[in-house]
């Protein structure tokens, strides 16, 4: 078994030698999907995970806008259209000087198992920038939103790419794209989600990741007859999804004491009430300031430079910042500090030695495939009230994501409970999310 993964991986660092995060994210599920292949004759020798890491569609474009300063800057623009298999393309951009073909192919790749594990009839792909939207006006973005929308337009629509927000994409970049699509196209249609409420968004679906990454992790830690209430929660990130996640942690009782972004993080051992986190809602959304600022107005705080928030004591573990952001040493700080449950509220935020210390220890750990597949399920259910012309309640909503999750993690258990009844849910999410998909493309044949 071992020398067929190697050899797949083998092939695939071949074609894809110069992308280690693409690489990182193939061999995390080759690892697990294919042992499950071999047991199986309808998938086996069909070559379908070798299809499946191969993009449909890889679009790269020249975006080219005018800065408030009358000099013209050049941006590369992306779309990756991973697999249609089951439906549009579905996923985020991202805007951020980091992107590049690698790190959006991976997450195209997540995508696709992502948005099967929501059950909703969803492909999987992915977009962005090297723009970076940090100290630029908001003329300068909404020109360099026109801008890329004036190329992406032609490759979208609400039948065939669905994009969403992302790192660096918000409801103001949202609204700019969709204005520049609904002018060029003449039409006015849900080609993307993460709209604003009066033009065809969706109630929580600001939300949604973040308190899906704890939707999660609550049923997660109902199988060992537990939950967040009274338990202590360290997060990274502090932009929507750490927000919401602590939000929603601290509706179900639990004490979060850190967000980060960065420039380094922040421990409050008083708890981040819901006065605090509005304080940080309201410095991170409309000020965009640093984290660094929050222990100006609560002193009891204390700020850590450079660093991130895995070596604090802690019950739960929600990262939510950015991938490869804990690594090995940073998992056994959590361990060795009496951490229960890691739930991933970003996209392949453990490195694999991470996750590894984490199955050793026998904890409960969730990828973020599974756990932070909230935010698409409601994009998805974002599309289906745009189709019907019809919003549903906040409650409607709220719900609907809560039996998504529910859904998700039942997945999770089926194809990744081991023989001593510890459930592997990277196991679990990569089968179940490959079985959806691979049984679309076994069904419409080579294409």
């Amino acid at each position: 078994m071992k020398d067929t993964i190697k050899g797949f991986l083998d092939l695939v660092k071949e074609r894809n030698g110069h992308e280690p995060e693409f690489l990182q994210a193939v061999e995390e599920v080759a690892e697990t999907v294919i042992p499950y292949i071999v047991q199986h004759d309808i998938y086996y020798g069909k070559n379908i995970l070798l299809r499946m890491v191969e993009p449909e569609r890889l679009i790269s474009f020249r975006v080219c806008w005018v800065d408030d300063s009358g000099e013209i800057q050049v941006n590369r623009g992306y779309r990756i259209q991973m697999n249609s298999a089951i439906g549009p393309y579905k996923g985020g951009l991202r805007f951020h000087p980091t992107v590049n073909a690698s790190i959006l192919k991976f997450l195209a790749f997540e995508q696709v198992f992502k948005n099967s594990l929501t059950t909703l009839p969803m492909g999987g792909g992915k977009g962005g920038s090297d723009f970076n939207p940090k100290g630029k006006s908001d003329n300068e973005i909404m020109r360099f939103c026109h801008a890329f929308m004036s190329e992406l337009f032609r490759h979208i629509g609400p039948n065939t790419d669905i994009p969403a927000g992302d790192i660096g994409v918000g409801q103001r970049e949202i609204g700019f794209l969709f204005g520049m699509y609904r002018k060029m196209r003449n039409e006015f249609t849900g080609v993307l989600t993460g709209k604003g409420m009066t033009w065809g968004g969706s109630l929580i679906r600001p939300e949604a990741t973040g308190y899906g990454t704890v939707y999660f992790a609550e049923n997660m830690l109902k199988t060992k007859n537990d939950s967040f209430e009274g338990k202590t929660v360290v997060i990274s990130g502090s932009g929507n999804v750490a927000q919401y996640a602590a939000e929603k942690s601290l509706q179900l009782g639990a004490k979060v004491v850190t967000l980060s972004d960065s420039s380094g993080y922040i421990f409050d051992e008083d708890g981040i009430d819901e006065e605090k986190l509005k304080f940080v809602m309201n410095l991170k959304n409309e000020k965009r300031g640093r984290i660094s600022e929050y222990v100006k107005e609560y002193p009891n705080a204390r700020f850590t430079k450079g660093k991130t928030p895995w070596h604090e004591t802690c019950d739960i573990a929600l990262p939510c910042a950015t991938q490869n952001e804990l690594h090995k040493d940073d998992a056994k700080a959590l361990l060795d500090n009496g951490c229960i449950c890691v739930s991933e509220g970003a996209n392949m935020p453990s490195t694999k030695e991470a996750i590894a210390a984490f199955h050793k220890a026998k904890i409960l750990f969730a990828p973020g495939k599974a756990s932070n597949a909230g935010g698409v399920a409601t994009s998805g259910l974002e599309m289906t009230q745009n189709s019907l012309r019809y919003k549903w309640t906040r409650e409607e909503v709220d719900n609907k994501l809560k039996d998504i999750m529910a859904d998700i993690h039942k997945s999770c258990i089926e194809y990744g409970t081991e023989e001593d009844g510890y459930i592997d849910y990277v196991k679990g999410a990569n089968i179940a999310g490959f079985v959806k998909v691979a049984d679309a493309m076994l069904a419409q044949g080579i294409v």
